[in-house]
């Protein structure tokens, strides 16, 4: 079973028909997001010009029997002290919020699809990137 935890940029590849992004998104059978990912797309969606249209679509997307939305959570909460304080130490912070997505993937045990190379900085965790190797 392949399962994944989509970071906001490969939603937003999605949504612009990026056909690797497209593929992988394709062949997994489990498509987690974490709500604090949700909560960037809303923001993005606030007072644009499609803010109607980009909601029904997530909507839709999210409708879907394969995909599942985490909330944070104390065990949640653990893994991003624990991330926070690991970078912390070797001074490669990465911003907050994908601190947060980081610690949703590892807590869940699902690998984290991104485009973004500064989560290589966090220990332990499950990397898939660029629509390569599942």
């Amino acid at each position: 079973m392949k399962r994944i935890l989509i970071d906001t940029n490969i939603y937003a590849e999605f949504k612009r028909k990026n056909p690797s992004v497209i593929e992988v998104l394709r062949q997994v059978d489990f498509i987690g997001v974490n709500v604090v990912v949700l909560a960037e797309l809303l923001s993005g969606f606030l007072g644009g010009a499609k803010e109607e249209q980009n909601r029904q679509e997530l909507n839709q997307f999210l409708d879907s029997t394969r995909v599942h939305v985490f909330p944070i959570d104390e065990e949640t909460a653990e893994f991003y002290a624990r991330i926070h304080r690991d970078l912390k130490r070797k001074g490669k912070m990465i911003p907050v919020n994908d601190i947060w997505v980081a610690a949703s993937a590892m807590k869940n045990g699902l690998a984290l699809f991104t485009h973004d190379e500064h989560f290589e900085s966090v220990e332990g965790i499950m990397l898939l990137k660029n629509g390569g190797g599942l």
